[in-house]
């Protein structure tokens, strides 16, 4: 399990007018809380909560080395259960940070990863992804990078479904068990519109009608 460091620092003040000043200075207000700890106002570093965002680090366990003020220094292990974007700018507006807890299960987004060569592929069908990521339950020493989906044996109309996913152990999906992750369908032929075969008809036609002289005219062009 990859962990994350971040500088936090506390802040007393909450209000609109404090928060907008701490933006201004290149910071983020945000919150660390959890079921079994106090709320703890902090701001962390906008360049390094956004180099954590733009490496996808960001959904990793982050631990916050937050300074009190009084010379001390806490370590909080957490995840980012909240990040808030100011939709015209694009920056940071608030973070929150959650506890975690290593002897709890908790929630994660964890992404499909698909390997092999499906043999509905080689006979001519597609492979639809219909699933990216699933949801799973397990404690955070058990959180993987990522599930693995074989779709080698998938032939034409296979899929895989949730409950065939194959899962470490203190694992499980909280998706549907019969929903499908991937699938080989029919790649579907684009079937020409009325207009478009009346189009064709017509110039057959005036193929086959045309005169000998005027194939014979148009033969003499050619060679001119």
């Amino acid at each position: 399990m990859e962990i994350n460091e971040l500088a936090a620092q506390v802040r007393k003040e909450q209000k609109k007018g404090p928060a907008r000043r701490l933006r201004q200075k290149g910071f983020v207000p945000a919150i660390f809380y959890g079921r079994s700890a106090e709320n703890i106002l902090l701001a962390v570093n906008n360049k390094e909560l956004l180099k954590l965002h733009k490496d996808k680090k960001d959904h990793s366990f982050i631990k916050l080395i937050i300074d009190d003020g009084n010379n001390k220094k806490i370590e909080k292990l957490s995840l980012i259960k909240e990040l808030q974007v100011q939709p015209l700018t694009g920056k940071f507006y608030h973070a929150d940070f959650y506890e975690v807890d290593m002897k709890h299960k908790l929630t994660f987004e964890v992404s499909l990863r698909y390997i092999g060569k499906s043999i509905g592929v080689e006979n001519g069908g597609e492979l639809q992804h219909i699933k990216r990521e699933v949801k799973v339950s397990c404690l955070p020493t058990n959180l993987p990078d990522h599930i693995d989906v074989d779709v080698s044996a998938l032939d034409i109309g296979d899929s895989i479904k949730i409950k065939e996913l194959k899962l470490a152990e203190g694992i499980s999906v909280l998706d549907p068990p019969d929903a499908a992750v991937a699938a080989v369908a029919v790649i579907k032929v684009a079937k020409a519109t009325p207009e478009e075969e009346a189009a064709a008809a017509a110039k057959a036609a005036t193929a086959t009608t045309e005169t000998p002289a005027a194939a014979e005219k148009t033969e003499k062009e050619k060679g001119k």
